[in-house]
């Protein structure tokens, strides 16, 4: 009988003692054996099949099915999908199937042999449950007792509406409800026995302390990862090496992921040692994510491979990582999970991103969350720390994601509760960047957009020393063991290329305002893109950024303050006198500057081995990937012409290769050519018939107010998209990509992710002026792309550049953008 909101358990006394089930209750039992669960279950069941009520049975668990009857529909899901899959699958099955539904559920512990975490399995219980209860259904779950932490019962004791005790006693079951929300008796929180259909009320003092006397409690215990760990740490001590590999791989595949290629890598240099160390260096539980894994294995392989010079030079590892599984805690404690659910649809996708993006911003963490952070903040003191995007889709073979999620340093000063919060806000920081555009635009464009994208964090301490008030490396920057940027038909691509900065490393991954790395050929340093003499000082590096302790904060100088300081080693190694200019300075009368210097890094390249040791690690690294590789690092000084270097990040370099040998067609007349030059290009071997030309008109465009060289970006925009899947040549002044207008084009990269070719044109006179980037975060993007690249120098002699032959024709524009293209058809011309 069904009587207004109430639902029967199908155990008549069991409702009578709970004043029934009501709709919008979930039923937790803490139980010793499954069975016992499926007698509860089978009741429920039978009674809602006489009722012809609707229920829905959700099968993953590895014991015997609960329920086995024609009227039960059945969903069977697969909890090796990881969390975020799973509950998904599980969240829109559960709307799919609408309002005043019965469910089912398999024993929820059951899932700690695929996701190793009781955080997760009170994380699902704590998404899945309101939204029952939002519907009018009622749901049985079941928890096994003395296996999940104190915590986590704490936590589903909050969130459910029945917690029910299930005992077995000298073959007598026993109910003991521990909560039934918005109901009360005198004896409905005693103990119960049940026989047939009856329960029998244990009030009696004496009987009660029998039965409670015969139950098995455990005190305290540990989260189901920390049991594995423990495991592990007995058999990395006494196992036999078989049994030390099959735990190896249990462990990776928490820490690491399911088999892939990065997975084998790991699984042939790290040693069951290693992966300990990593997992004891873990906050939360979850994935390291691939920029963690890229950096740690790097550093292996040199260990292993690199012969015991090559390690010599590494500084030692000293990271820790916020598991990925923090990241799905902090989304569902803050109560956000119907709205990523939402923004994980193909129609939410940039919709909701940016209210998600604004809550993750501002939520709170856990307690437990909050004590392991403390901890983590106690090892590294007072340290300057870089907080890392490492998510579990970056960093591999396929897709990047340079550049796509934030890393902020923490200068890490000042009161205990002043660092804490500055290292909060920077989790909170790199969470939110899941949700900046660029990074959706890129997982879009790579079919990646519903893929678990889930967000581990790497805490590096920062490399390098305190200068005066400072902190920086001495020497930053990146890495290729390929150089795809060809200016010298002398270079030897497979030797490589750096891109040196001093200081921190964000002038080498970032496109610069009016500053420039230096980019070194391996195969012979001394070799230097074509430039005037007069250019050197100019083309170079003229701000350094660093970390001011006293401004508790990431800031730059003009690089001749830091020079000028004492950098604990001969400063002829980062930089030269600058004659010239100590020449104009003396002409103009400024007699109390600072000594001129130029960053040539003469010292480093010409009077160390540093060329020599950058070159074998990268080819090392190149060897064991069998794959071009490009890395992050940072090198220090510690006496004279003595160095460290600390290896911060390495990946598979995304490049199609040099492609086949292409025959340039002779021309009759110079007359005839849209541009020709020798160099300066990036992308390999193509010929490509182009549909369309696309040409920022540099005079025109030099004009324009600032505002209005922002709206040329935003048309450019739409012409990526309106233009997609045609060939297109983009060619504009300065530098693509630049945050000032005043030195080009301020697009993001996603604006014109579509082209096939991208020019950037040099001209002294309007003072535009490419920056051969490669290397940074955008030329990153432009090779992972396959867009070919080119530097228009149009000053050079040897150069041709006729712009004419795209103005002379007709200006497709307006036809492609309608009102807004008559507008701007003066400066952006579409042939």
């Amino acid at each position: 009988m069904v009587i207004h909101n109430k639902v029967n358990s199908g155990i008549v006394g069991l409702d009578k003692v709970i004043d029934y089930l009501r709709l919008g209750d979930n039923v937790v039992w803490q139980v010793d054996a499954i069975d016992d669960y499926a007698r509860m279950a089978e009741a429920f069941v039978t009674q809602a099949v006489l009722e012809k009520r609707k229920i829905v049975y959700f099968r993953f668990g590895d014991h015997q099915p609960l329920i086995n009857r024609p009227e039960v529909k059945v969903y069977r899901v697969d909890p090796g999908k990881r969390f975020e899959s799973f509950t998904t699958e599980i969240y829109k099955t559960i709307e799919q199937e609408g309002e005043k539904v019965l469910y089912v559920f398999d024993c929820l512990t059951d899932l700690l042999q695929y996701w190793y975490s009781d955080l997760m399995i009170g994380n699902f219980f704590k998404v899945i449950c309101p939204f029952l209860y939002e519907l009018d259904t009622v749901a049985y779950f079941a928890l096994l007792r003395n296996v999940h932490t104190n915590s986590t019962i704490a936590g589903i004791r909050e969130t459910t509406q029945v917690l029910l005790d299930l005992y077995r006693v000298n073959d007598s079951l026993y109910v003991h409800p521990l909560k039934a929300w918005q109901r009360y008796s005198p004896t409905m929180f005693f103990p119960h026995r049940l026989h047939d259909q009856e329960a029998e009320c244990i009030t009696a003092s004496s009987e009660a302390a029998e039965l409670f006397a015969a139950i098995n409690r455990s005190g305290s215990r540990l989260d189901y990862w920390n049991v594995v760990l423990n495991k592990a740490e007995e058999a990395a001590g006494r196992a036999s090496p078989e049994e030390q590999e099959k735990i190896k791989k249990l462990l990776m595949h928490r820490l690491i992921g399911s088999q892939s290629r990065m997975f084998a890598l790991c699984d042939k240099y790290f040693t069951l040692r290693d992966i300990l160390t990593i997992a004891h260096r873990e906050v939360g539980t979850g994935f390291i994510g691939g920029k963690s894994i890229g950096m740690l294995l790097a550093r292996k392989i040199i260990e292993k491979e690199g012969k015991d010079t090559l390690a010599s030079y590494l500084e030692p590892h000293d990271s820790w990582y916020i598991g990925s599984d923090v990241f799905y805690t902090y989304i569902v404690q803050n109560g956000w999970w119907k709205l990523r659910v939402k923004q994980k649809t193909k129609e939410g996708f940039f919709k909701y991103a940016p209210d998600l993006k604004e809550k993750l911003l501002h939520g709170k963490f856990p307690k437990d969350i909050q004590d392991q952070f403390i901890l983590l903040l106690e090892y590294f003191g007072q340290s300057p720390i870089i907080v890392r995007s490492s998510s579990l889709l970056e960093d591999n073979f396929g897709n990047a994601f340079a550049g796509k999620y934030e890393s902020i340093f923490c200068a890490n000063q000042g009161t205990p509760e002043e660092r804490y919060a500055a290292f909060e806000n920077a989790v909170r920081t790199v969470y939110a960047s899941t949700m900046d555009e660029d990074a959706l635009a890129y997982r879009m464009e790579r079919g990646l957009f519903n893929k678990d994208e889930q967000m581990a964090i790497l805490v590096q301490r920062v490399s390098g020393d305190t200068y005066g008030e400072n902190f920086f490396p001495q020497i930053a920057g990146v890495g290729h063991s390929v150089n795809l940027y060809v200016f010298d038909e002398q270079t030897d691509m497979n030797a490589g290329m750096l891109r040196l900065v001093f200081g921190l490393g964000t002038r080498a991954v970032n496109r610069t305002v009016d500053d420039y790395a230096k980019m070194v050929c391996l195969d012979d340093p001394a070799r230097i893109p074509p430039m005037h003499a007069a250019d050197k000082s100019r083309y170079s590096q003229h701000l350094v950024d660093f970390i001011s302790l006293t401004e508790n904060a990431l800031v730059s100088r003009r690089a001749d303050e830091i020079l000028n300081g004492n950098l604990k080693t001969d400063k002829k190694i980062f930089a030269g006198y600058d004659y010239d200019r100590a020449k104009r300075l003396k002409e103009l009368g400024h007699t109390n500057k600072p000594t001129p210097y130029i960053i040539d890094f003469k010292g480093l390249l010409h009077d160390t081995d540093f060329v020599q040791v950058m070159r074998e690690m990268l080819s090392t690294l190149a060897a064991v990937y069998e794959y071009p590789v490009d890395i992050e690092f940072a090198a220090n000084f510690i006496r004279q012409k003595g160095y460290k270097i600390n290896l911060l990040q390495c990946r598979p370099l995304q490049t199609k290769g040099l492609g086949k040998p292409v025959a340039i067609p002779e021309l009759t007349s110079d007359a005839d050519c849209l541009f020709r030059q020798k160099g300066h290009f990036m992308g390999g071997n193509i010929s490509l018939p182009l549909d369309y030309v696309i040409l920022v008109n540099t005079s025109a465009y030099q004009k324009l107010p600032e505002q209005e060289k922002y709206a040329i970006a935003r048309s450019i925009r739409k012409l990526n998209t309106a233009l997609k899947g045609r060939h297109v040549m983009l060619i504009g002044p300065g530098r693509w990509g630049t945050t000032t207008p005043s030195l080009g084009v301020p697009v993001h990269f996603n604006e014109i992710s579509n082209m096939s070719v991208i020019c950037e044109v040099a001209s002294s006179e309007a003072g535009f002026m490419p920056e051969v980037s490669y290397g940074s975060h955008f030329f990153l993007d432009l090779v992972e792309t396959g867009i070919f690249y080119a530097a228009i120098m149009a000053d050079r002699k040897n150069t041709i550049y006729h712009p004419h032959k795209i103005l002379e024709q007709e200006n497709q524009l307006p036809s492609l953008l309608n009102a807004e293209g008559a507008q701007y058809a003066p400066v952006l011309h579409v042939a």
